[in-house]
């Protein structure tokens, strides 16, 4: 395939500052960019690759029936709810995603939000806002336990910093066996042992992404079996949790606090119950926007783009049925 000149399209407003970086790609590449089918038409029959920037899962699907040449797929996200279709998950086509791009910086802020509690940040800044000299205790991470449900990139990437601070972690997929062997974990549980999981730790990390299997995961039952000083994290997708069972948790001081960097609804509308509750951590879904982070996303894209021209192994290819 090295020779052949390819077609790529696409999917995202023109004037984004990242795409000048695919002047990169080899000399001949075609590219067509756009946010409407109407960008598309003249070109989608030749289309070998297609680049889901920032369009939509809707654009994405009218473009299918009429791009039948295109042989690889990438979406810049790493969940890709918003991206799958019925029949792009039943054709042979590979789906890549930026898993692992932006892991790094969701690990420190799992990190963040556990020292962010055992030292109670939120009643130092308010104590130095009102003038205020009151001396307190504190707690220290080191040996508690994290439990991460979803250990995947981000999910190991909470690991290692968890296992840095001198945390205990366990961990909860749907294939234990693939992390045998695995030093960053302590113990790893199956599907069927949530409760267990969340019993058993300080700070309960989800980073599942979201599938019909994963939506309201964590709801009522395994909130009511965390330690009442237990800590509620989510990097994932924000349907892994059910939202209204975390807010009664919360708003009933059954649990301890939330850090929340993704929600069911986003953005939060105006007065939802996250912004007055003084036990939240809340990020709006910006924990892994790091100065280089779309950068970073277009430069995998590159790279997998080479993998792709020379007929090698790409990186992050999902499995489409699992949704992930």
């Amino acid at each position: 395939m090295d020779n052949t000149t390819l077609s790529l399209l696409v999917l995202a407003h023109p004037a984004e500052s990242q795409l000048k970086m695919l002047e990169q790609l080899p000399e001949g590449t075609t590219i067509a960019v756009g946010e409407s089918i109407e960008a598309f038409e003249r070109v989608a029959p030749a289309a070998d690759a297609i680049l889901v920037w920032s369009g939509t899962r809707a654009l994405l699907q009218q473009l299918w029936p009429i791009a039948p040449r295109a042989r690889w797929v990438h979406s810049r996200a790493a969940g890709l709810d918003g991206v799958l279709f019925p029949e792009l998950i039943e054709s042979p086509v590979p789906l890549t995603n930026g898993s692992g791009v932006f892991s790094r910086s969701l690990g420190e802020f799992v990190a963040a939000a556990a020292l962010y509690f055992a030292k109670d940040f939120r009643r130092m800044i308010r104590n130095q806002a009102a003038g205020r000299w009151e001396q307190f205790d504190v707690e220290e991470v080191y040996g508690k336990t994290m439990g991460i449900v979803g250990y995947g990139d981000i999910g190991r990437a909470a690991a290692e910093r968890g296992k840095a601070l001198g945390m205990r972690v366990i961990a909860l997929r749907r294939r234990p066996e693939k992390s045998q062997g695995d030093g960053l974990i302590d113990e790893v549980f199956g599907p069927d042992r949530l409760l267990d999981l969340m019993s058993e730790s300080d700070y309960v990390v989800a980073a599942a992404p979201l599938t019909p299997e994963t939506k309201g995961l964590i709801g009522v039952e395994a909130i009511a079996s965390m330690k009442s000083t237990g800590v509620l994290m989510n990097v994932g997708r924000g349907p892994v949790i059910d939202e209204a069972a975390l807010i009664a948790a919360l708003i009933e001081k059954r649990i301890r606090g939330a850090a929340l960097d993704v929600f069911e609804k986003e953005p939060l509308p105006e007065g939802h119950a996250y912004f007055g509750l003084e036990n939240v951590l809340l990020s709006p879904h910006c924990a892994d926007h790091t100065p280089t982070w779309l950068e970073d996303a277009m430069q995998f894209f590159i790279d997998n783009f080479e993998r792709f021209r020379k007929g090698e192994p790409l990186k992050n290819v999902v499995e489409k049925r699992l949704g992930y």
